[in-house]
C-alpha cells in the first residue's frame, strides 16, 4: 500500500494558508475579538445581582415557570457566591459570539442544502466529518492561524457547533407538507414568499432545537478552549486541574453545569419546549377574558 502522506500534504497546506492568507486571519482575529470584547462588556456593565435579576426576568419570560426560573436565579445566585460571575460572563460571551456565527452560517446553508440535492450531497459528508473529528485535530490548526487567546477557542466552537444548525435546518424544511406548499404556490405565492411565510414558520420548531443544540454544543467547548487561552470558566477548570486544585475544579465544573442548565431551559423555552401556560399570563388572561364574554353573549340566545 502506498504512503500518501497524508500529515505532510496537511502541514504544507496549513504552512501555505499561512504565508499566503495571513492578512484573512488577522483579519478574523481582530473581528471576533471586537465581538468577543463587546459581547463581554455588555454582559459585566452591570453589578452582578442587577445582571441576575434581569436574567432572571428573561428566564421567566421565556419558560413562563416560577419553578424553574426559581431553580435557576439559585444557581445563579451560587455562581456569584463561588466569586465567578465575571468568568461566567466570559464564558456566556463566547458561547453567544460562536453560536451567533454558527447560526449566521448554519441556518442559510441549511436552507440551501434543503432546495438543492448537489448541495445537500456536499454538505453532509462534511458535517458528518466536521462532527466525528477528534476537536483537538482542528484546535492546533486555528492556534498556528491565530495564536494563543480566546480566539482560537471561538473558531473551534464554531466548527464543532454548526453541523446541527445546518442538519435540522435542512430537516425542518423538508419536512413541510408538500400539499400546503402546493397550495401556497396555487395562490400566487412566490417561492421566497412560500419560505417565509410557509416553510420557515411551520419548520420553526425543529429549527429552533437545532439552535438549542448549537449552544449546548459550544458551551461543552468552554473547557477545551481554556486550553488555548480561552478564558472564563474554562480557564479556571483548565489550571485547577493542571495544579489539583480539586475544590477549584469542583466549582468551575459547577458553574458550567449551572450556566448550561440556564442556557437550555431559556433556549428550549424560546422555541416552544417545555414552556408554561400560567393563568397569570397576559395572553391567557385575555384569552379568558374573551371566553367569558363569548359565553355571556351566547346566554340571552340560549334562553
Amino acid at each position: 500500500m502506498p504512503d500518501f502522506k497524508i500529515g505532510e500534504r496537511g502541514e504544507e497546506l496549513i504552512t501555505y494558508l499561512r504565508e499566503h492568507f495571513g492578512g484573512f486571519f488577522d483579519l478574523v482575529q481582530r473581528v471576533m475579538t471586537d465581538l468577543l470584547r463587546l459581547t463581554y462588556e455588555v454582559l459585566a456593565a452591570l453589578q452582578p445581582l442587577a445582571m441576575i435579576a434581569i436574567l432572571v426576568a428573561v428566564a421567566l419570560l421565556a419558560t413562563r415557570r416560577v419553578g424553574v426560573t426559581a431553580v435557576l436565579a439559585v444557581g445563579l445566585l451560587l455562581i456569584e457566591s463561588m466569586d465567578l460571575w465575571f468568568d461566567t460572563m466570559e464564558s456566556m460571551a463566547t458561547v453567544l459570539v460562536a453560536t451567533a456565527v454558527a447560526l449566521a452560517v448554519g441556518i442559510p446553508i441549511g436552507i440551501w442544502a434543503a432546495f438543492n440535492s448537489v448541495v445537500r450531497a456536499v454538505v453532509t459528508p462534511l458535517l458528518d466529518f466536521m462532527q466525528t473529528i477528534p476537536v483537538f485535530v482542528y484546535l492546533l490548526p486555528t492556534v498556528l492561524f491565530f495564536g494563543i487567546g480566546p480566539v482560537p477557542g471561538v473558531i473551534a466552537t464554531i466548527v464543532f457547533a454548526a453541523p446541527p444548525a445546518v442538519r435540522l435546518t435542512q430537516l425542518g424544511i423538508r419536512q413541510v407538507d408538500a400539499e400546503t406548499v402546493e397550495a401556497s404556490i396555487a395562490f400566487g405565492a412566490s417561492r421566497w414568499e412560500v419560505l417565509r411565510e410557509v416553510q420557515l414558520p411551520l419548520a420553526k420548531a425543529t429549527i429552533m432545537a437545532g439552535v438549542n443544540q448549537v449552544i449546548m454544543l459550544a458551551l461543552s467547548m468552554v473547557v477545551v478552549a481554556g486550553l488555548v487561552g480561552g478564558g472564563g470558566l474554562g480557564s479556571i477548570v483548565v489550571n485547577a486541574v493542571q495544579s489539583l486544585q480539586i475544590g477549584a475544579s469542583i466549582e468551575g465544573g459547577l458553574a458550567v453545569v449551572i450556566l448550561a442548565m440556564y442556557l437550555d431551559r431559556v433556549s428550549a423555552a424560546l422555541g416552544g419546549q417545555g414552556r408554561g401556560n400560567p393563568a397569570w399570563w397576559p395572553r391567557r388572561r385575555a384569552a379568558a377574558a374573551v371566553e367569558i364574554a363569548q359565553a355571556e353573549t351566547r346566554e340571552p340566545v340560549a334562553a
